[in-house]
């Protein structure tokens, strides 16, 4: 009968040390701030297309609440679809997780309705580096949710203004004001989803997020095209495959912005959000034939000085914790 081997003695494992530990978590936090930059760039590109396809979609006959309302019930369904198919395990949240998306999604809802409104008011490239504004709107909702507003927040919030009003004065033809003024509110309901998001991400994943959030864009912007609705038989090829593409486009850019806010902070996220005006005045350039004035360089100069001097702001709340008052009776008891 043979001898069974001796068993091998057990291989016992290194404790991994503080400092180990430390420097595991670190390249940990370095990968997600570098997928989040990647996420952060992606989401200012798709940006700045829509408003050109919103151009193209107005050019094709098709008016400004069926432009709005079937690019956002397209984009909802890709997303649906998309989650269906691949993550369906991240369709399923808490109830809190999912109305605040949604209330988020819902005030940008509101105005996505004024965005492409004013579109058909003003030019693509004006419309973009007014809604730009939202970068400096982020810091100011943070300030006063922390109850601190710093002179450099005054001083940046007074440099938008005098940018908007160069722009808008220092266009070729004469100033559209109600357009510019519509675009500024789109501007403000979009600051509002990046201060919210932020704090509901540190609880649901960046999908999650993106799906409710565009579901409640779509209830939003198909009760307000229930208002003026038109015959669908009578849009053009041209204007569905724009409104496809913007659809497309739509859902690609908030995915990838709640990706980039989760891993990197509104306020990181939304600085490279000037990369929006880049891509949207080279191509308003090359395919609308639309240029900004002298007076209209200058303004956007102030304002990109503006928006670069978030850099130099001290102490802005992460985020704001109001997910704790809001929701506190429906979390579960410690």
């Amino acid at each position: 009968m043979a001898t069974p081997p001796p068993k091998s003695p057990a291989v016992r494992k290194r404790p991994i040390s503080d400092t180990e530990s430390r420097q595991e978590t670190a390249v940990s936090h370095q990968q997600q701030w570098h997928l989040g930059l990647l996420w952060g760039v992606l989401s200012p590109i798709f940006l700045g297309i829509v408003p050109i396809l919103a151009k193209v979609a107005y050019a094709a006959g098709v008016n400004v609440l069926t432009v709005v309302a079937f690019r956002t019930i397209i984009a909802a369904l890709f997303l649906w679809a998309g989650m269906l198919l691949f993550k369906r395990n991240l369709i399923r949240s808490s109830m809190p997780a999912v109305l605040s998306s949604m209330i988020a999604g819902a005030i940008n809802g509101l105005g996505s309705i004024f965005f492409y409104t004013s579109l058909t008011r003003i030019d693509a490239s004006l419309g973009q580096l007014v809604n730009i504004s939202y970068l400096v709107f982020v810091t100011v909702f943070l300030r006063l949710a922390g109850q601190s507003i710093s002179l450099l927040t005054l001083l940046r919030t007074a440099l938008t203004i005098g940018a908007i009003y160069l722009l808008t004065l220092g266009g070729a033809g004469p100033a559209d004001w109600l357009g510019v003024g519509m675009m500024l509110f789109a501007a403000i309901t979009y600051a509002i989803q990046l201060v919210l998001s932020q704090r509901i991400m540190m609880d649901i994943p960046a999908p999650t997020m993106a799906l409710y959030a565009i579901t409640a864009m779509a209830a939003v912007v198909t009760v307000a095209w229930f208002f003026a609705p038109v015959d669908l038989r009578l849009v053009s090829t041209a204007g569905w495959e724009a409104i496809g593409l913007m659809a497309l486009v739509t859902a690609l850019s908030r995915l990838t912005l709640f990706l980039g806010v989760k891993a990197m902070g509104s306020i990181q996220t939304a600085l490279l959000g000037v990369l929006e005006v880049v891509v949207t005045v080279a191509i308003a350039a090359v395919f609308l034939g639309e240029r900004l004035t002298l007076l209209q360089w200058v303004g956007a100069a102030v304002l990109l000085t503006s928006i670069f001097l978030v850099r130099f702001e001290k102490g802005v709340p992460r985020f704001i914790d109001w997910w704790q008052f809001l929701w506190r009776r429906y979390l579960p008891k410690k």
